[in-house]
């Protein structure tokens, strides 16, 4: 450990982050991990960068707690997105997050999974076809962007014409859960969820007096219920809707635009996994764990608790770092890189527990589409600019990334 490295764990602190940190954290989680791995911040809450002190927090449910009603409250106030973020699924606790999980995932099982597989292909090879006719593209506006907000958009079956705004809409909600955020950002976020939801409540109106089949129209499920009566209560619904978009766009467009980036940082797995296309499976965890898409996750302590040697008191916010558990050398070996055949891969890009992520299958089915088909057409494609990151540490991805496809 170098002094360096501790000068950088000494000095960490998630409201005061660098230029240098936005553009690659992961020296400092290292520093971290090594020197100082459940880092008390100067705000009072702490920092796990650990595999094994994550998988406990994300397994403790009754310690750890999801709900961030009283962690919200004082950086939102009486907003709506204080309303949203405290009433979607990822920030609630069991019953609430037990009901609402459950109604999303019966319309996400295997089999509607499996059976929008065709329809993700043609998109995906309309896309490469579009950006075969240009030679010069943005890989994030024109292809992996794109592709969640159409998945999502067809399972909630919002109008072709009707899905434009989804994207900003999209950023602005997700920008709003950085550890800081700027007045701004905090008012684009609450327009974004006002537009959002006058938007649904039209949507939802014509689905109550026209229901679609509920196997794979999400939203007429979750109007709909169980078969037990169980129903979402309409703000419920609405915001829920807004975080199925949100979950299943930003996640899984960093899941493209950051492994075909990290290809391009590693020619020799980019040749590997083009000439052994049945890897793709074990690539895409591999990307979901070298570069995660969703950086951070928070709790809070219900009750005093130690972890990793370190007694906390109830009420104590915690930092759960995914970026850095995924590099966790005790977990992974040689984990600073990337290995597209590497097997066993227990990553927590989607979480673990009671809240793993509840659309990982499609995400998954998303990115390996996506980069095998753009493999097979594109095997010389060549980044042709500089890429450029969002400038976010929660959600780890880039606003554009110039390339030529040949």
């Amino acid at each position: 450990m170098t002094a360096d490295a501790r000068e950088l764990a000494a000095t960490f602190d998630l409201e005061k982050l660098t230029p240098e940190f936005y553009a690659n954290p992961y020296p400092t989680y290292r520093a971290l991990r090594e020197t100082e791995p459940v880092k008390r911040l100067p705000n009072g809450s702490y920092f796990l960068t650990r595999y094994d002190d994550l998988v406990a927090a994300y397994k403790n449910t009754k310690t750890f707690s999801s709900d961030k009603k009283k962690e919200f409250a004082p950086k939102y106030g009486a907003s709506l997105l204080y309303e949203h973020h405290t009433t979607s699924l990822v920030f609630n606790d069991p019953p609430a997050h037990t009901r609402v999980r459950r109604l999303i995932m019966g319309a996400l099982s295997p089999r509607a999974i499996t059976g929008m597989e065709p329809d993700l292909v043609q998109l995906v090879d309309r896309l490469l076809d579009a950006m075969a006719a240009k030679g010069n593209v943005d890989l994030i506006d024109d292809f992996a962007a794109a592709i969640p907000i159409e998945v999502i958009g067809n399972l909630l079956d919002v109008p072709q014409d009707e899905r434009e705004p989804l994207r900003d809409w999209s950023l602005a909600i997700l920008g709003a859960l950085e550890p800081v955020v700027s007045p701004e950002v905090f008012a684009r976020g609450n327009t974004a969820v006002k537009d959002f939801l006058c938007y649904l409540e039209g949507l939802v109106a014509c689905r109550r007096a026209r229901p679609g089949n509920p196997d794979h129209d999400v939203l007429t499920r979750l109007i709909q219920g169980e078969n037990n009566g169980e129903r979402l209560t309409e703000q419920e619904l609405l915001h829920n809707c807004i975080f199925l978009l949100n979950a299943g766009h930003e996640t899984t467009t960093n899941l493209i635009g950051n492994g075909l980036v990290a290809l391009q940082n590693h020619p020799n797995e980019m040749q590997r996994l083009i000439g052994e296309p049945a890897l793709i499976r074990t690539a895409v965890e591999e990307m979901l764990r070298y570069e995660s898409s969703n950086q951070l996750g928070n709790r809070m302590t219900v009750e005093p608790v130690e972890l990793g040697g370190i007694a906390m008191l109830a009420g104590t916010p915690v930092t759960l770092c995914i970026g850095a558990a995924n590099r966790d050398p005790a977990q992974f070996p040689d984990p600073e890189r990337l290995d597209v055949g590497r097997t066993p891969n227990r990553h927590l890009a989607f979480g673990t527990g009671a809240h793993q992520c509840a659309g990982m299958a499609l995400a998954r089915l998303e990115g390996a589409v996506a980069i095998s088909r753009f493999l097979a057409r594109f095997p010389n494609y060549a980044l042709s600019g500089a890429p450029v990151r969002g400038g976010r540490v929660r959600f780890r991805g880039f606003l554009s990334v110039p390339c030529e496809v040949g």
